[in-house]
């Protein structure tokens, strides 16, 4: 997935693949592997959720990795090397894990989401932070939105400035 690409996104439960981790839809990249489970090109479900569960903060699309249990030092026993970079469970804030949930990362990234942002608290994603499921892809489609967007934003900034500025009163 690309920045512009249009995703449709459907609810967690829906279209639950083989192995989901229990009550959640949800197959993790670990058990896709094990079962032939793959989305987008790869094992697993890619969900998007709600970093640290707050509505404030612009949901990230990335892939659920594996499930951990509230206080498990995940780092050692359940993470690959490459996706640490040396680091140490010391060093990651959602280690152990303050709460049962999934380690995620985007599939072009080259760190966890809970280690490349251990600094900004990044938690293991609780089930019920998760929006939904991403389901399918279409490329390019969501640039028109993006660009409409643009658009509006640049006509209200003209429009604020025009009310606020004495020359056009």
């Amino acid at each position: 997935m690309n920045t512009g690409d249009l995703v449709f996104v459907v609810d967690s439960d829906r279209f639950a693949g083989d192995d989901p981790i229990d009550g959640t839809g949800v197959v993790t990249l670990e058990n896709g592997r094990e079962s032939g489970y793959e989305t987008f090109d790869r094992p697993g479900d890619v969900v998007v959720f709600r970093p640290d569960g707050n509505d404030s903060r612009t949901p990230v699309i990335h892939r659920a990795h594996f499930w951990v249990e509230e206080g498990e030092n995940w780092v050692d026993t359940e993470a690959e090397s490459t996706n640490l970079r040396g680091t140490t469970c010391d060093a990651v804030a959602a280690c152990p894990a303050p709460h049962g949930g999934f380690v995620t990362k985007g599939d072009n990234n080259g760190l966890y989401d809970q280690v490349a942002n251990a600094g900004a608290e990044t938690a293991v994603v609780r089930p019920d932070w998760i929006v939904g499921k991403a389901a399918l892809r279409i490329p390019w489609l969501g640039r028109i939105r993006l660009a409409f967007e643009s658009l509006l934003s640049q006509l209200i900034d003209v429009a604020v400035h025009r009310m606020t500025d004495p020359l056009y009163r």
